[in-house]
């Protein structure tokens, strides 16, 4: 009898505690609060644009965001080219390939950093004077644009005797026919200008920018080559604590400055329709969470490291930062320019996306932004 009066006095005890945990979990977590916006920053950008059925996230983001820059230091909105820089780095691949004897990944992606590489040796243009529309086109489609430069590519790879044989002007002729012929010269404002005096006009120093990452298998404050498959160009990251990583994106935004984004997007709970990303602690809120708030873990650079090594965190899809908003409870989200089109988005968001900073530190594989928005203690930090 009393083993038994005490078992049930434990019982009790126990209960008692686990209904103190439940109520202090709970305590400060909304209930069926649907979102409620309010703008914080808000950075000027350029219209929402459709990519297509293209894998060139990288040049649409890039291109945006430099969109913004040109705004930024003149004033002036100037629609560029997101093409042009594409054909460009479409050569490049293609040389990159052959070089390495196919032994490397022939594909639409790229990083942000490949329109910088372009647009240093090549320069900028105008969107109207080279739109990458074949004939008659009104949306981008590179489904077989890749594979018909790559069975190219790999023929020359597999010949015996290479000598008399021309790809680079076979490959020319596909770009040429897919994506038309790149302009010499064009006139912008009744002035005449070439990619080169154009790159002048608008006043981007390519070599004013770079890329942060946040990994813990490489040394922080070092410059690192980021293994994912679309750093064809082996493009140079600088790796600081994931906590760093957030706090100079909101610094930059701050002052005044946007930023890429390479993330992952294949989680359920990014969504397009809804116009938000989140990471819900409880995967049974997953459909929840596209209308109501719902509760998030703690993000730890372990975990984070570990879903980048299992592939649960790939580089899908580059964005543009462009400003931050919070919910009703104070909590921060991203304003995210997509390049999936203006329409689909159910809660009106009209191509933009509100990324919860959980999701951020889990998701993202990288930022690129101007020098200036760094913070000059992490400056020094750099081992550039």
């Amino acid at each position: 009898m009393k083993k038994l009066t005490l078992i049930l006095i434990l019982a009790h005890f126990s209960l008692n505690i686990f209904a103190q945990e439940d109520s202090v979990i709970n305590v400060n977590i909304p209930s069926e609060q649907k979102y409620q916006f309010s703008t914080v920053i808000d950075i000027e950008a350029s219209n929402v644009k459709n990519q297509g059925n293209t894998g060139t996230c990288w040049s649409f983001s890039a291109s945006s965001f430099l969109e913004s820059e040109i705004y930024r230091t003149t004033g002036e909105f100037i629609d560029i080219s997101e093409m042009y820089n594409v054909r460009h780095t479409y050569n490049s691949k293609a040389y990159t390939y052959v070089m390495r004897q196919g032994k490397t990944q022939f594909s639409e992606g790229g990083l942000a950093h490949d329109v910088f590489n372009s647009i240093k040796l090549n320069g900028l243009v105008p969107e109207y004077s080279y739109t990458g529309l074949a004939t008659d086109s009104t949306r981008y489609n590179h489904e077989k644009l890749v594979p018909k430069m790559q069975l190219v590519l790999d023929n020359y790879i597999k010949l015996a005797n290479k000598t008399g044989v021309n790809w680079k002007k076979q490959v020319d002729s596909i770009l040429n026919i897919e994506l038309g012929v790149m302009p010499q010269y064009f006139i912008f404002n009744g002035v005449t200008y070439n990619s080169k005096s154009f790159l002048e006009y608008t006043q981007i120093n390519p070599s004013s920018y770079l890329t942060l990452t946040s990994f813990t298998h490489q040394p922080f404050y070092n410059s690192i080559i980021l293994d994912i498959p679309d750093n064809f160009s082996n493009g140079i990251f600088y790796n600081i604590p994931i906590s760093d990583l957030v706090s100079t994106v909101d610094e930059a935004l701050k002052k005044g400055f946007t930023l890429t984004l390479d993330c992952d997007v294949s989680e359920e709970t990014f969504s397009q329709k809804y116009g938000i990303a989140v990471i819900p602690k409880n995967s049974k809120n997953n459909e929840k969470s596209m209308t109501y708030i719902v509760e998030e873990p703690i993000i730890s650079p372990e975990f984070r490291q570990q879903e980048f090594e299992n592939y649960n965190t790939t580089d899908d899809h580059l964005m543009h930062i462009i400003g931050l908003v919070k919910d009703q409870n104070g909590t921060e989200y991203y304003k995210i320019k997509n390049s999936w089109g203006a329409s689909g988005s159910r809660i009106g968001n009209g191509g933009y996306l509100f990324m919860s900073k959980t999701f951020f530190k889990l998701k993202t594989i990288s930022v690129t932004l101007h020098n200036d928005a760094i913070s000059e203690t992490l400056k020094k930090q750099l081992k550039t």
